[in-house]
This record gives C-alpha cells, structure tokens and sequence, in this order.
C-alpha cells in the first residue's frame, strides 16, 4: 500500500533511508527538509504493517513561477529492494506531483534507473543548478515545455549542508 507520510511514521522512514544508504546523511536531509518547512510530499510504501520504502519531493525555487519539485530521497528496506518498491513510489509519486500542480521534476539519481520512468539528462541540459552537467542530473517534464526553455533552479538549503 502506497500512502502519505504522517508523522508518526517518521522514525521509520529515518530507518529505512539510513538502512537502504548505509549512513544516516540521507536521514538527517529529510528532518532538515522538514524542519525548514521544504517538502512538497512525502510517500510510503507499507506492508504488513512496516513502512518497507519512502519516497520525499522538496519545493525548488525557479525563474519563473510554475512549480518545480526536487526528487531525493527514494529509499528502500534493503530486503524489499529489487521487489518493485521503488517503481511503485516513483510512479505513484509522479501522480502526486501531477496534483499538486508540478510543472517538472529534477533527480539526481542513478543514470540506469530513472529513465525507466521520463527522467532524461537531455531534459536537463537547459537547468542552471548546482549538480548541472552530471550525468546522474535528470529531468522529467510533467507540463508540456516545462524544460523547453533555460531554467535556474534552486534547491532547499538543506541539500548544501
């Protein structure tokens, strides 16, 4: 079952993302995006019970007024990986997006993964941000010519600390 996050679920998300990144730095990310007040939403997957993966999108600040999200953390239990956990949260997380009104979404995630789901480094080409030019950078435009035309995006403090 896929569903929001509530706060009572929270120190499991921070087990799965310290157990799925093997430290806690991702964990950590994910209280200071809240703390400040930067996530867009945040999904889990849950079975029997236990929270078994998570997914987190943050507000990033554009040159122009549409809406643009950060896609990070996408977590895992490591026992659940490779089962279609993550698929799951990413599609599930796309329809989310889509209703919560966003123009595109950036990732800087694993080159072979996110394509399966319109993530293209190519849509990216046009984003001045600060992991520009990385092949691990991606975009996925959810508004038809969201990354048509250069864009400057910005991410949460969070991400530079």
């Amino acid at each position: 079952m896929i569903r929001y996050a509530r706060p009572p679920d929270h120190p499991a998300i921070a087990t799965v993302n310290e157990l799925a990144f093997g430290q806690p730095d991702e964990a950590r990310l994910i209280e200071r995006l809240r703390a400040d007040g930067d996530v867009l939403f945040e999904l889990v997957s849950e079975a029997a019970g236990r929270i078994d993966g998570h997914i987190l999108y943050s507000r990033l600040w554009a040159d122009r007024p549409a809406l643009f999200a950060a896609l990070a953390p996408l977590a895992v239990h490591p026992d659940r990986q490779s089962a279609g956990v993550g698929s799951a949260l990413v599609r599930a997380s796309l329809d989310s997006a889509r209703e919560f009104g966003v123009h595109g979404i950036l990732v800087l995630g694993h080159p072979a993964y996110y394509p399966r789901f319109g993530f293209a480094a190519a849509a990216a080409a046009r984003v001045a941000a600060p992991y520009a030019g990385s092949p691990s950078f991606m975009a996925l435009a959810l508004e038809d010519g969201a990354f048509d035309t250069p864009l400057s995006a910005s991410y949460p403090q969070a991400f530079s600390g």
